[in-house]
This record gives C-alpha cells, sequence and structure tokens, in this order.
C-alpha cells in the first residue's frame, strides 16, 4: 500500500497526524504500507510558488492512493487565481482523472442532538452522495474576465459529454446495488440544456441497472427535500457544481462537518481520501479540530482501494466506540460530554481500535 499524504494547510497537518498513526498502527500489525510526504495548497505555494507542484504529480502518480488533509487560508486570497491554493484540489482531481467522488453523510445515533434539524428528522440519517467531479462549471471553457462593450464581463461553461455522465451514472448505480436499490438523479433539465443531456443519459443508463429504483428530482428541490424529509434518500448522482452545493449541505445534517469523510475514485479505483471540512485556519495549531473525519477517510480508502472490508469496518466501529463512550471534540460536543482534544480524540480512536 503506497499511500502519498498530503497534509496541505491550516489544520490539516494536524488531522493528518492522527491519520497516519492509524496507519502505522495497521503496519505494525503486518500490513505493507509505505507513506511518502508530499507539498499541496497553500504550503505547496510557500515552497514552490506553485499550489500543484511537479513533484507533487510525480509522488501521487506513483501512489495507489493518496491522504489528503486540508488546502487553503485567507493570505492567499490575494495571490493571482492560478496560484491560489484551491486550484491544487482542481489540479490533482484532473491529473489523476479522479471523476467520481463519493461522499457518505450519516448520522451517528449518539449525534443526533448535534444536528441543527430535529432528532426524529435525522435519526438513521445514511445517504451517500456521488459527485462528478473533474466536468462541468468547475472545468469547462470558455473561461475568464473579459471585457464587453466597456465593462467587465464573467463567464463559466456548464458542459457534459455523453461518456463522462455515462461513467459517473454506473459509478452511482453499482452504489446503489450495494446499499438500498434507490438512485436519485439531481439536475437543472427545465432551465439547462446541459442537464437534460444528463437525465437523458442516466435514463439509458439506468436501463442496464433493472433492481435499482430511478428517480430525478431538479436541484432547487434536492435541496429543500434534504432539510425537510432527508431519509427519502439512499443514492444521490449529480454533476460537479449541484454536488459540491448538496454535499455539504448534507454534511451538516450529521451535526458536524467535521464527521464527514470522502473518496475521489478513477476508474480503476485509485482514489484521493480527505475530510470533507476546510483548513479551518482560525483553530489552526489549537489542538482543538476534529480528526475523525479525517481518520474515516482512511477507512474509506480501506474499502476503495484496497479491498480491505474487515479494516474498514473495524475503524468505523473505533469511532463508534468512541462516540458511545460520550467522547467529543468541541464542535460535536453538547452538555455532559468528555470533550477532547484533536491529539487525545486521536488516543482514544487508536485505544478502541
Amino acid at each position: 500500500m503506497n499511500i502519498a499524504v498530503l497534509a496541505g494547510d491550516g489544520i490539516g497537518p494536524e488531522i493528518i497526524a492522527q491519520a497516519v498513526r492509524l496507519l502505522d498502527v495497521l503496519k505494525a500489525e503486518g500490513f505493507d504500507i509505505e507513506l511518502e510526504y508530499g507539498l499541496i495548497g497553500g504550503s505547496a505555494v510557500d515552497a514552490t510558488g506553485e499550489p500543484y507542484p511537479e513533484m507533487t504529480h510525480q509522488l501521487v502518480s506513483r501512489a495507489d492512493a493518496v491522504l489528503l488533509g486540508a488546502v487553503g487560508g485567507p493570505q492567499y486570497d490575494v495571490l493571482p487565481r492560478p496560484q491560489r491554493p484551491e486550484r491544487g484540489l482542481l489540479a490533482i482531481r484532473k491529473a489523476l482523472n479522479l471523476f467520481a467522488n463519493l461522499r457518505p453523510a450519516i448520522l451517528y445515533p449518539e449525534l443526533a442532538k448535534a444536528s441543527s434539524l430535529k432528532p426524529d428528522v435525522v435519526a438513521g440519517l445514511d445517504i451517500m452522495i456521488v459527485r462528478e467531479l473533474t466536468g462541468d462549471i468547475y472545468f469547462g471553457k470558455p473561461r475568464g474576465i473579459e471585457m464587453r462593450d466597456g465593462q467587465r464581463v464573467g463567464v463559466n461553461t456548464m458542459v457534459y459529454n455523453e461518456a463522462e455522465i455515462q461513467r459517473i451514472a454506473h459509478v452511482a448505480f453499482r452504489t446503489a446495488q450495494k446499499r438500498n436499490r434507490r438512485l436519485c438523479s439531481v439536475d437543472k433539465m427545465n432551465v439547462l440544456e446541459c442537464t437534460q443531456l444528463w437525465r437523458d443519459v442516466v435514463e439509458e443508463t439506468g436501463k442496464a441497472y433493472p433492481d435499482v429504483k430511478l428517480s430525478h428530482m431538479l436541484v432547487d428541490n434536492a435541496a429543500m427535500q434534504l432539510v425537510r424529509d432527508p431519509k427519502q434518500f439512499d443514492v444521490i448522482v449529480t454533476g460537479n457544481m449541484f454536488g459540491d452545493i448538496l454535499s455539504d449541505e448534507a454534511s451538516m445534517l450529521t451535526g458536524s462537518i467535521g464527521m464527514l469523510p470522502s473518496a475521489s475514485l478513477d476508474s480503476h479505483n485509485k482514489g484521493l481520501y480527505e475530510p470533507i471540512h476546510g483548513s479551518a485556519p482560525d483553530i489552526a495549531g489549537k489542538n482543538v479540530a476534529n480528526p475523525l473525519a479525517t481518520i474515516l477517510s482512511v477507512a474509506m480508502m480501506m474499502r476503495y482501494t484496497f479491498n480491505q472490508e474487515d479494516v474498514a469496518q473495524h475503524i468505523e466501529e473505533a469511532v463508534k466506540k468512541v462516540l458511545v463512550q460520550g467522547l467529543r471534540t468541541s464542535d460535536i460536543a453538547s452538555q455532559g460530554m468528555h470533550v477532547l482534544g484533536t491529539r487525545e480524540m486521536g488516543d482514544a480512536v487508536l485505544s478502541a481500535f
């Protein structure tokens, strides 16, 4: 297991450190794990002037999987757009062809009170959002800011071809087959021709999966339904921009964005694994960040890239044990809970593992 480790910026190094401790335990137990470290985002800009330097590209290209912390910080907002840390994320996704982003939104029973919704609305929540990651308006051309008739005009292009839609649809249907066999495809076909094609191709692809019940929903309605009745969903598949928004919305149903991992996969299940929260520079270096999403990202890595389902479940069970014990970081704490720091939460998970 050759794993590239990119800690990134802000709280990235702190949360990655706890995940690496878990990988070290697995290595001590006999797993053939090799870790190599590289730079991405702001830390890479500071060292090389680029958010995704060539040395990092070479590192991740030869790795089996990538474990990433977080990128970004306000000090980089003044840089030219190509140098901003977020460009490193877009670049690595494109370079490795990581087109399928899997984001689970699971509410642990112990955290029901941490959700902003009523416990009876979110209790038992278990959604998987499958987001297309290398197309759509984030990568479409033409793009940029130009002068027209004496004023600035911003241009971005939403574009998908048939093959791009087909491959993410296949991932979503196969994911649904392993769950409750229900797939909701989200688009905006009543306004956008690009997403009319999305709906048509998903419909056509679905003919190969007669055991999966396919439905469609417009993105504005989907955003509302996630708040009104989130448990109606099993698997959601959608494009890059809609998926970016809906997955963050779904994450807050679970009580904290600090609890949710993600996997970004290519066609051979090589993957980049990262928590979905940001770099949180305001709490960086204070030993208060929640490392559980990063630790759960290691579980996803074991499941999807290395086919170690038993190990993945073992990691997830360790996190559940910690929550049952009433141990919390500050972002998920409620009255009567024992609040731990980042490293102390790592200690607790390792003790339960």
